[in-house]
């Protein structure tokens, strides 16, 4: 995209389980945009560390959460038209052009994440929880954001029974609807 043309940032969001990650490399491809995702899973990468060792850490240091949210959004801005996939994407990117909310009951979202990483489901399920409990605790004492109010979404998906792909072709074609972006076709078709 030239200096020229519209940069669109779009940001998405939705608690694990929901497609977040998978959808946001999805419409990031589809578009030909940059995909941010720069997440605790990434300092686990960087680092050397266990995953659940750096949520732990987070919870008793509020830096790795500042840290991370604060390197998404300078990773936004660096871009220009990009998709930024976290937890928080739609309330950290401010000036995102377009808003989506992932949702899934937590059962689909338990039964979503035993299948990817395995485990007993009925463990799986009770972390699912307690990660949403204890996200929901954080985000409110770092930043006053209630992760259950998204209702100021642009779009707010139910992943449910959508295959990932049905769902980035519907955030795709609500940018081409909202957005002139060249080589885009009038109807949204993809």
């Amino acid at each position: 995209m030239s200096d020229e043309q519209q940069s669109i940032k779009i940001a998405i969001s939705g608690k694990s389980g929901c497609g977040n990650s998978t959808t946001s490399r999805r419409v990031a491809a589809l578009l030909g945009f940059p995909m941010i995702n720069y997440t605790f899973h990434t300092i686990a990468d960087e680092k050397d560390m266990d995953f659940q060792e750096v949520c732990r850490l987070a919870e008793e240091d509020s830096s790795w959460d500042l840290h991370v949210d604060r390197r998404q959004v300078e990773m936004a801005h660096e871009a220009g038209s990009c998709v930024l996939g976290s937890r928080l994407a739609i309330w950290i990117l401010e000036d995102a052009d377009l808003t989506v909310y992932l949702t899934a009951p937590k059962h689909v979202r338990s039964e979503r994440i035993h299948k990817r990483e395995g485990g007993d489901l009925k463990q799986v399920a009770r972390e699912t929880e307690e990660r949403d409990r204890r996200d929901h605790d954080r985000y409110l004492r770092l930043y006053g954001i209630d992760n259950d109010d998204y209702a100021f979404c642009d779009l707010i998906i139910d992943t449910t029974n959508l295959l990932p792909q049905a769902v980035a072709e519907h955030i795709v074609k609500e940018v081409h609807r909202r957005f002139s972006i060249p080589g885009s076709s009038e109807n949204g078709n993809i």
